[in-house]
């Protein structure tokens, strides 16, 4: 669920000054399934067609460092029912019971960025969110590490 461009000012201007690499390769988003779990494609596909669920608002704690320091993340501030539900939906008939995801935002992707004490201190004093509301879910690809293509978005969420 990719973040609304008004909301993501700061988080994108975080991501272009200590994370360029990740920014261009997708946008701000809060992944909602992991390509594990929608191997079974056309029961995904179908389950995004006939969800009839509101907007989705996640709640937002204050940005932690993880994977060695290195990466930033905006974790989730509490459980997220509608999320949790939301992923529920989009599962069915794929996973039984789908594991917990925590929502959360990537400012810092370990991957292709290193997270100093200086730029957490900077990360820290910035104004974050608290919570966004998220009316579509966008299914994507990424080929060979290259950019994120959004191959089709659901904005049956209001």
């Amino acid at each position: 669920m990719f973040v609304n461009q008004a909301d993501a000012i700061t988080i994108e201007s975080i991501r272009s000054r200590y994370n360029p690499l990740q920014q261009q390769l997708i946008a701000a988003h809060v992944t909602l399934c992991r390509e594990d779990e929608i191997e079974n494609i056309d029961t995904v596909l179908h389950n995004l067609e006939n969800v009839n669920q509101g907007s989705v608002t996640v709640f937002f704690d204050e940005p932690k460092r993880f994977e060695n320091g290195n990466g930033v993340m905006i974790p989730a501030a509490a459980n997220n029912e509608a999320f949790q539900q939301l992923r529920n939906n989009i599962l069915a008939g794929v996973i039984d019971e789908p594991r917990m995801h925590q929502p959360h935002i990537t400012l810092l992707h370990p991957r292709n960025s290193v997270c100093t004490d200086e730029i957490f201190a900077a990360i820290q004093q910035e104004k974050l969110p608290k919570q966004l509301s998220f009316h579509a879910v966008s299914l994507i690809q990424q080929t060979g590490g290259g950019v994120w293509v959004n191959l089709k978005n659901f904005s049956w969420l209001r």
